[in-house]
């Protein structure tokens, strides 16, 4: 079979050489990815294959380019890749102090399906390695932890780092010195324990890293960091900062520059006319108390085209889900969404202060920006979307079945994030941790769709938004839009749907009052749950107002969409919580579906982007339940429905 795959096993190979042969023959997994191009060319669109070019499985071997100078993973219709850009290791101030002493080249060999110990000393390893990774350590204070830990030096020697050189196993005595640590880089002396020499090792470092993990065509490593800033009553303003190319500033813009993200963004356009090129990456707006996506800038001034412009020029890209809680929507926003409560996390970064919805979920800011593009003629909120992991571990988050905790030691097991009972009760009765740890999620990932797996192409995707962001699990979503697309059965539908279509993380341009088509496709992670339906969510402004809903458009298990709901019937998919085992032979392996808005009005401007949900199974705390042969927390949600979410289509009038 090794020599030859006959033309009627095709359809069975392409769906699912991921699950049977990713693990068990690597070789033979490389020699079939070079022939699946071509036949998902012929067999896209058949009943039982889904309509997409085969997907990189990130080879740790390398490659060589192709005699045109494309790398062998090559494909014009592009494939899909995974990737978390959102990685903290030993030089961030935090990840240090609480436990984390592996470096940016442990992160990348971790990324590359190598084996990487977890603070807690137990072993990470991902089951199929990612396609690419960016460490993105925090530039405030960058390395600085580190140096009076372990330095000798006059920062090893500052005030502040007395006791540093003494973290053990005392979680509590870590939590003292990262409380003097804080409060002392908060104060008028933060500068005191800045130094440069530190910072510039560090950083260092990890482009030198980043530029020697990166290997085109198998495995692609970013050069990045994070940019922390906040408001000043705790509201979260981080983005991470993403370099297209090997050359990087010689420093990075950290919040002791500025904490007005507008600064980081001048920063960023002087590196881009000196050929620096590089987009900032918002996350965790959900903690920002409305400030991420307010309708004023830092200033309080109110929002025009410079702004709009700049920000969409340097932020092309929102993460919507990572450990510390998703940003799709919220209840309150979304009363008639029966998804939107998914991994909320109430509190702002780092406290427990309220962060309240308003300007701080994604839906929110993409109808807000349409009424700004309605009535002004700019939006400064047309970004695409993706997920990732915010692990402080240099590695991902871990799947719900095994999540590896996200702050080191601070939450390495049940009893610390709050899942599993105490010991000992504590002096009130309390018999659970008093955390908020117990509303994070268990993970996140970033998904594009690009030619071949290079930091041009992938980078390049970013740029158009031809992304997509995942709860963790690797589900694939296309998402295309136009006025003469072709039928779902169509054998050349990817080609035809770029062709005469847009993709998603486009504006499509009303034609004469048509009602555009829509073809969506999602295809379930092998290694996870089915899928129940997929939905389009759709924004629009109608007298002025900002308006959403959600249409189902594909369920599975032959259910038929109401046309008077717009909902699926529920396809009985259970869990049973004794073992997290999931009910069998319910869901889908992909759903398709073409369709056209029912309320379409081609004088409206609109927004539509795909969620597409699993069937339900265990959350992590449950996992966490089970292992220690306990019963589940009854205040914590016992199950979840993992899902991916596309980047938009917009919409514009004539």
């Amino acid at each position: 079979m090794r020599d030859l795959i006959p033309v009627a096993l095709v359809k069975e190979l392409v769906f699912t050489f991921p699950r049977n042969f990713l693990k068990e023959d690597s070789n033979y997994m490389k020699s079939l990815s070079r022939l699946l191009p071509l036949l998902v060319l012929l067999y896209s669109c058949s009943d039982n294959a889904p309509s997409q070019p085969t997907v990189s499985s990130a080879p740790s071997t390398p490659e060589t380019a192709s005699e045109t100078g494309a790398a062998a993973d090559f494909s014009a219709e592009r494939n899909a890749y995974f990737g978390d850009l959102h990685v903290h290791t030993m030089y961030s101030y935090d990840a240090f102090i609480f436990g984390t002493t592996s470096s940016p080249d442990d992160a990348y060999q971790f990324a590359k399906g190598g084996a990487l110990t977890h603070p807690a000393g137990f072993e990470m390893r991902l089951d199929v390695p990612l396609d690419f990774y960016g460490v993105t350590d925090h530039a405030y204070y960058l390395g600085v932890l580190r140096e009076m830990a372990i330095g000798d030096s006059d920062l090893a020697r500052h005030e502040v780092a007395e006791g540093m050189d003494a973290l053990g196993d005392d979680i509590a005595y870590r939590r003292r010195m990262f409380a003097k640590f804080r409060d002392f880089a908060r104060s008028d002396r933060r500068m005191e324990i800045m130094d440069g020499s530190v910072v510039k090792t560090a950083w260092d470092d990890i482009v030198a890293a980043a530029n020697r993990h990166n290997d085109p065509g198998n495995f692609t490593a970013f050069v990045g960091y994070e940019y922390t800033a906040s408001g000043s009553d705790y509201e979260n303003l981080h983005r991470n900062v993403i370099f297209r190319g090997a050359e990087a500033p010689d420093m990075p813009f950290s919040r002791l520059d500025s904490v007005n993200p507008e600064d980081l963004w001048e920063w960023m356009d002087t590196n881009r006319a000196q050929g620096i090129e590089s987009l900032a990456i918002p996350h965790n707006s959900n903690g920002s108390n409305g400030m991420m996506f307010q309708l004023t800038d830092f200033s309080g001034r109110p929002l025009d085209s410079s702004y709009a412009n700049q920000r969409m020029r340097n932020e092309p890209l929102v993460e919507i889900t990572q450990v510390k809680g998703a940003s799709d929507t919220h209840p309150a926003l979304s009363p008639n969404d029966e998804w939107a409560e998914f991994e909320i996390m109430p509190f702002r970064i780092g406290i427990r202060l309220p962060s309240q919805p308003q300007g701080s979920y994604v839906r929110e800011a993409y109808l807000n920006g349409l009424e700004m593009e309605a009535n002004q003629g700019f939006n400064p909120y047309k970004f695409g979307l993706i997920g990732s992991s915010d692990s402080h571990n240099s590695s991902a988050a871990g799947p719900e079945d095994d999540h590896w905790s996200k702050v080191a030691l601070l939450d390495s097991d049940g009893q610390r994030r709050g899942a599993v009972p105490l010991d000992t009760p504590r002096e009130n009765g309390e018999i659970y941790q008093d955390t908020y740890y117990n509303y994070w999620g268990a993970a996140g990932l970033a998904g594009v769709w690009a030619e071949e797996n290079t930091r041009e192409s992938i980078y390049d995707a970013f740029r158009r938004k031809e992304t997509f962001g995942t709860s963790g699990p690797r589900m694939k979503v296309r998402f295309f839009a136009g006025y003469d697309l072709p039928a779902l059965d169509d054998g050349e539908l990817v080609s035809e749907a770029y062709a005469n279509g847009v993709p998603m993380g486009s504006d499509l341009l009303g034609d004469d009052g048509q009602n555009p088509s829509f073809i969506v496709w999602a295809a379930k992670d092998p290694n996870s749950a089915p899928l129940q339906r997929v939905q389009i969510i759709k924004g629009w402004v109608e007298n002025g107002a900002a308006i959403e809903e959600v249409f189902d458009v594909a369920c599975a298990d032959g259910g038929v969409v109401d046309p008077q709901t717009q909902r699926c019937p529920d396809n009985g998919a259970e869990v049973n919580i004794s073992d997290c085992s999931i009910s069998a032979g319910l869901g889908a392996t992909e759903l398709r579906a073409s369709w056209q808005d029912p309320e379409f009005d081609p004088d409206q401007h609109a927004f539509y982007y795909v969620r597409a949900l699993e069937n339900p199974s265990c959350r992590w705390s449950t996992w966490d339940a089970i292992r220690a042969g306990v019963e589940p927390r009854p205040d914590m949600p016992t199950t979840l429905q993992e899902r991916v979410w596309s980047s938009p289509i917009w919409i514009t009038p004539n």
